[in-house]
């Protein structure tokens, strides 16, 4: 059974990603939302593109986006979109950011699409409907410890230093396989989705940051929460998403870690 939602979020996340593609071969336009943030005029045209498509297609639903071109208003259904997630990357000519859609009913996501558009990886999940990669059903990985496991994180770009990330980062190198942190929060998620990583925290990601790419996790058989072991809301302070074997083990980890003194490292990892 066809999914009309589903079907246009494919739609326009490669429509988006077109414009990346075609931006990503010139010099970026780049302007500062503060002191470190980044938006370039590709952000603009993609947002810009993606707006005016669903807005034409489903013109009573709301859109929440990143640079601020939807039309969010108290609506049954809300979009939330990142044109251009990972746009340090995309400034610095580093093939790694990605387009992320998805769509929330009363808060709860339906539908999630995160496209990698140089690589063409199209990742999508539907409520229910489990998860594919380019169009093949995909799922977590079966990796059972965090010694084994190789997990990803992400960076601020701003109040680095009020970030407690650093000590997480420490620590959870020393526990696992290895850490990555490739600056598209969105990718992350779907490559815990497709069983490429095991698990992915960070901390302080907006709603269109992680919408789409915890509904693949979900769908994809595995688990996200925050800290605590509750179910992880949108726009929540941390989230922590495994392929759910090595949850618990990874969960307690990062929650002894936020009982301790952020500013202090890491003291004696039990291995």
């Amino acid at each position: 059974m066809s999914n009309p939602f589903l079907e246009a979020a494919l739609e326009t996340a490669r429509e988006a990603g077109k414009i990346l593609r075609e931006e990503f071969s010139r010099p970026p336009e780049i302007k500062y939302k503060g002191d470190v943030d980044l938006v370039t005029q590709a952000d603009k045209r993609s947002e810009q593109a993606i707006v005016d498509r669903l807005s034409k297609y489903f013109p009573s639903h709301a859109i929440a986006a990143e640079e601020g071109l939807g039309k969010d208003h108290d609506a049954e259904y809300r979009w939330h979109v990142d044109p251009l997630d990972g746009t340090t990357n995309f400034a610095h000519g580093y093939p790694c950011f990605s387009v992320s859609i998805a769509l929330a009913h009363r808060d709860q996501v339906i539908v999630g699409v995160v496209y990698n558009p140089i690589y063409e990886e199209l990742f999508a999940a539907a409520r229910g409907e489990g998860a594919t990669f380019n169009g093949d059903k995909i799922s977590v990985s079966k990796v059972s410890t965090l010694s084994t496991s190789l997990l990803c994180t992400g960076f601020p770009v701003h109040k680095r230093k009020a970030s407690p990330n650093i000590h997480y980062y420490y620590d959870f190198t020393l526990r696992s396989h290895g850490v990555r942190r490739d600056g598209s929060a969105a990718l992350d998620l779907a490559c815990v989705a497709a069983g490429r990583f095991d698990g992915f925290w960070e901390f302080g990601l907006n709603r269109w940051d992680t919408a789409g790419g915890v509904l693949l996790v979900e769908e994809a058989g595995g688990r996200v929460s925050d800290f605590h072991g509750a179910p992880y809301q949108l726009g929540g302070r941390v989230v922590l998403a495994t392929n759910g074997v090595i949850h618990e083990e990874m969960r307690l980890v990062a929650l002894d870690l936020s009982r301790r003194d952020p500013a202090s490292p890491p003291q004696n990892p039990t291995f």
